[in-house]
């Protein structure tokens, strides 16, 4: 067997069926087919068997499947190494973000940059969710997401758990203190998210907590847009304080919400557990623990 027949095997098990595994390998069935029958007729093995729609891995096939990803992982890393100087100077630094981002992201890249000049960057972003399944799939090494999700794959970092805020236009009465989600639930609130993910789904869990009914009127994550909305006085919301960090000088006033109401966001740096990572992602994640 060669690299190249490891990771296609890697892609059949990942994907459980030969035409999406084709599909995420840019190559036609067929041969690959042929690839997974060599591979069994070389070790004397069954590595998958049908179940229906659906291959499952065979104890020999889950073995197989183990030294796989550390083979090919180390032929990554060997590759990565060979280009490099020194210790790490070089290499891709391949890190997901999540859409609200982190405030403080750019001061944290220029300090990473000074430190190591020659490392290229791979920056996603995206919603949490959607963050971990590019960890998963090996498309980035590192991700900063909002929990709480799903962690079991992981090791997290954990970077800081900020409030959120209840915005509105200037044209509205203002507060003289905190508030708490009863004092605003009949405002008009487009929540900056998508249903059932991330910062939505905190919002309502919370408002569900204490048997309140908000008066939601949308969603938009487009934050821009967003923000030009409340700023006009075509609705409220409620956001996380790295939202109001980043997006500065509109026309709105903002209201921490009570810290009685539990309504706060947890951030962190996730990776695969047990997998190698690249200098570049070492020393990044060496930098967040220092910062």
């Amino acid at each position: 067997m060669d690299i190249r027949q490891l990771r296609y095997f890697i892609a059949i098990v990942e994907e459980r069926k030969i035409s999406a595994a084709a599909e995420k390998l840019h190559i036609s069935q067929p041969p690959l087919s042929q690839q997974l029958k060599s591979m069994e007729e070389e070790l004397g093995a069954k590595l998958v068997e049908r179940s229906g729609k659906y291959f499952e891995v065979t104890e020999a096939g889950k073995t197989l499947y183990k030294y796989a990803l550390e083979m090919t992982q180390l032929m990554e890393e060997a590759k990565m190494e060979v280009k490099g100087v020194g210790n790490g100077v070089n290499g891709t630094l391949a890190i997901g973000i999540n859409t609200f981002s982190v405030a403080e992201l750019t001061e944290i890249l220029h300090q990473f940059n000074m430190q190591y000049p020659k490392v290229t960057y791979k920056i996603k972003q995206n919603e949490s969710s959607h963050l971990c399944k590019l960890v998963r799939d090996r498309i980035v090494e590192l991700a900063i997401i909002r929990l709480p999700l799903d962690l079991d794959d992981f090791s997290v970092l954990h970077l800081y758990t900020e409030p959120f805020y209840f915005i509105t236009s200037q044209k509205q009465k203002t507060f003289d203190h905190q508030v708490s989600l009863d004092q605003i639930q009949d405002y008009p609130l487009i929540l900056p998210s998508t249903e059932g993910l991330g910062v939505h789904y905190l919002i309502l869990e919370a408002f569900s907590r204490f048997h309140l009914h908000p008066n939601i009127v949308g969603e938009c994550s487009d934050i821009t847009l967003l923000m030009d909305l409340i700023s006009s006085d075509f609705c409220s919301s409620i956001v996380p304080e790295t939202m109001l960090k980043r997006h500065k000088g509109y026309s709105i006033q903002a209201h921490k919400i009570s810290s009685t109401t539990e309504i706060s966001s947890p951030v962190g740096l996730i990776w695969l557990k047990n997998h190698s990572l690249s200098k570049a992602a070492q020393n990044f994640i060496d930098l967040l623990n220092e910062w």
